[in-house]
């Protein structure tokens, strides 16, 4: 179980949150990663006051800033869900049924509906915008070791009417870019393996995808 941090540090992170601005970001990242413009938009904030806010959220370790893999131009802002786990709770969602979109549906989209049936119990399906021919043998290794079946998977094109699935989220930013979706999905900036192919690249993802799931559906909803 990790330490908590010492008592100065969660200080500072209590007094961040203290801004109403800042206590709706954090909000709003708990299920999903945002990309500035995304946040502006959503929040009605001019560019340099959300800036601001940014800095300070980041400055106290409550969120990390990082590149697009899609467009590099764009940064996705991600929340540190380990940092101030009591912040989560008014944003966790009841399992139902999950859609995970990725570009290849070859990794991270066939692990994160994997795990989704594991931890939750309830349906899932994944899909790509530009299916792979096979599912990755890293990925299907990873979900071995994880305790789920990706053997028989294989990657399938993304429907057009994927938003009638109760939640989907794209773990992919490519895909999240390319699709412009519906205010009402979820966007989970996670890092490709399959560029790097080892065995912890994709022993990471499920990691953080596990991490994820908690987070959104509370440790009282996953086994």
């Amino acid at each position: 179980m990790p330490e908590h941090p010492p008592l100065a540090v969660r200080a500072e992170r209590h007094a961040a949150l203290g801004d109403p601005v800042r206590l709706a970001l954090v909000d709003d990242l708990t299920t999903s990663d945002r990309s500035p413009v995304e946040l502006a938009h959503r929040h009605d904030l001019p560019s340099n006051l959300l800036a601001h806010h940014l800095d300070v959220l980041e400055r106290v370790g409550l969120i990390e800033r990082s590149r697009s893999s899609g467009d590099g131009r764009r940064r996705y802002v991600h929340l540190r869900q380990d940092a101030l786990a009591v912040v989560t709770a008014s944003q966790r969602t009841a399992p139902g049924s999950a859609l995970f979109v990725c570009t290849a549906n070859s990794a991270r989209s066939q692990l994160a509906a994997g795990l989704w049936r594991q931890l939750t119990g309830e349906p899932a399906e994944s899909a790509g915008t530009h299916p792979a021919d096979r599912v990755h043998p890293g990925a299907i290794a990873a979900g071995r070791r994880a305790g789920i079946d990706l053997a028989d998977a294989e990657p399938t094109t993304l429907a057009l009417d994927a938003s009638a699935t109760a939640l989907v989220v794209t773990v992919c930013d490519r895909a999240h870019e390319e699709l412009d979706p519906d205010p009402g999905w979820l966007h989970w900036s996670i890092p490709d393996p399959v560029p790097d192919g080892r065995a912890r690249a994709f022993d990471r993802t499920v990691a953080e995808l596990r991490d994820r799931i908690v987070a959104l559906a509370g440790p009282g909803h996953v086994a």
